[in-house]
């Protein structure tokens, strides 16, 4: 009998679950996922990074085998992959598990579609990768998760967990949608170990290539399952071995009891909390308080101070150099910024309270913003702190030129199981994000055939849908 390694126990895992076997709340949270991200790669065309992708991608040439959100004809699918994972993670706008502080769906979702058209493989069968994908990535995740410090270890060593532990669930998922047994799935982890990276220094200082990350993580993933059925194999203990997964990105701090611990069936699936905004997630909750402190009836142009109370290890994301923060050049320095977060949440007005229209660069630029984000402080609280990193909240403090002190708690995340978006919301979310490339026509299509996804004999018809745009 084979080792019973913890890349084993996933192995397992993933072949022994069977969409009849999901619990209903898993299916009906990846239909929803599904959605989620098919409309945020359509919304993040308007980015020129999402050009530049598929200007790349279309060079490669290849077999037509799985189709790109708005990229027209199909192409091989490990670089359709790659394609709809940078689109799905470019605007920031993709789910997040907590307190792991992954974007699961974005690099395990685009994997899987195009593993799906590639393998001809029926909805309930994608339904059933997904949701395992995203329970290993989530796994993974939470086994490099700090419970005493209240960090991921990952992030604390500048690795972008989100597009490590993506590539291992976006595999695992490609593998069952190609067909793979047990020791086929445990060959695939061994294979995506070895491609799995990415580094979060961009959050600080800029650049765009954070985008790339869930782009590369799915391209890998798919590139991984496509090489095992063509013979190559991995090692049996590529998680915790000496050389493997954890000691290369944990330096072998790790919980294996998050990986195995109700294997099967207890499920994170359902608990990923939607983004509600357009921001990197710890800014939501400073978006949520400023928009509390607007309907208080806060007049923006009499504001003295702002200060923004948040756990301690975002500041470094959100609020650090302050400077920089205070002024963003672009709508994507924006995103990560905790003062511009505030003044969005003061001024804007677009999809679900803030939308995808209050981060561009002529807003980042903007001169009456400015000079509000000047008057943005963020600090540490030490309440926020004590919740973080299960939710990402944010007290808010303002001062008028009157002298009237104002101030809104935000001590829980919209989007997550305590303030869940509704089903209406979500429609929303999917219909502002799509507006101006899909007809209503086409929206609402696309929107049927996901919620029956578990009917479809194949994706191919779905994806042909947003392949082009009206």
């Amino acid at each position: 009998m084979a080792e019973r390694t913890l890349g084993r126990e996933l192995a397992d895992f993933a072949v022994d679950t069977s969409y009849d076997t999901l619990p209903a709340a898993v299916v009906d949270s990846v239909r929803k996922r599904v959605l989620d991200v098919i409309g945020l790669c359509v919304a993040a065309h308007r980015l020129p990074t999402s050009a530049s992708i598929l200007d790349y991608v279309l060079d490669q040439g290849g077999r037509p085998q799985a189709h790109i959100v708005g990229g027209g004809a199909p192409v091989p699918a490990a670089l359709a992959a790659l394609a709809n994972g940078v689109l799905a993670h470019s605007l920031d706008y993709d789910d997040t598990h907590l307190p792991s502080v992954l974007h699961p769906s974005a690099p395990v979702i685009p994997a899987a579609l195009a593993a799906a058209e590639l393998a001809g493989a029926s909805g309930r069968d994608t339904i059933r990768a997904i949701a395992v994908g995203l329970e290993v990535c989530v796994r993974l995740g939470m086994a490099g998760y700090d419970s005493e410090a209240g960090n991921s270890i990952f992030f604390e060593h500048g690795q972008h967990a989100t597009s490590i532990c993506g590539t291992m669930g976006g595999a695992v998922a490609a593998a069952l949608l190609l067909g793979e047994s047990g020791d086929g799935v445990l060959d695939v982890l061994g294979l995506a170990a070895s491609t799995a990276a990415g580094i979060i220094e961009g959050n600080r200082t800029g650049g765009t290539v954070k985008r790339l990350h869930c782009g590369w993580a799915a391209h890998s993933a798919v590139t991984a399952a496509d090489l095992v059925r063509r013979g190559f194999t991995g090692p049996p203990t590529v998680l915790e071995g000496r050389f493997g997964f954890f000691e290369a990105f944990l330096h072998g701090r790790y919980a294996a009891d998050e990986i195995t611990r109700n294997l099967g069936t207890e499920w994170a699936v359902p608990g990923i909390f939607f983004k509600p905004y357009p921001a990197n997630h710890f800014t939501h909750a400073a978006i949520d308080a400023a928009m509390g402190l607007r309907e208080q009836g806060l007049d923006p142009a009499r504001v003295e101070s702002l200060t923004l109370g948040v756990p301690t290890p975002v500041i470094r994301t959100i609020g650090q150099p302050i400077e920089a923060k205070r002024a963003p050049e672009t709508g994507y320095q924006a995103q990560f910024s905790g003062p511009y977060a505030v003044v969005a949440g003061l001024l804007g007005g677009g999809g679900l309270g803030v939308g995808l229209g209050d981060f561009t660069d002529d807003l980042a630029r903007d001169p009456v913003r400015r000079e509000l984000m000047a008057k943005v402080d963020v600090v540490p609280d030490d309440r926020a702190t004590e919740i973080f990193p299960h939710q990402f909240p944010a007290v808010l403090r303002a001062r008028d030129l009157d002298g009237r002190e104002w101030t809104q708690e935000v001590l829980a995340n919209r989007g997550g199981p305590a303030r869940p978006l509704s089903a209406a919301e979500l429609a929303l979310k999917f219909r502002d994000n799509t507006a101006g490339r899909l007809s209503d026509a086409t929206a609402d299509a696309v929107t049927d055939r996901v919620a029956r996804l578990d009917e479809l004999a194949g994706l191919g018809e779905l994806l042909r849908l947003v392949a082009t745009f009206d």
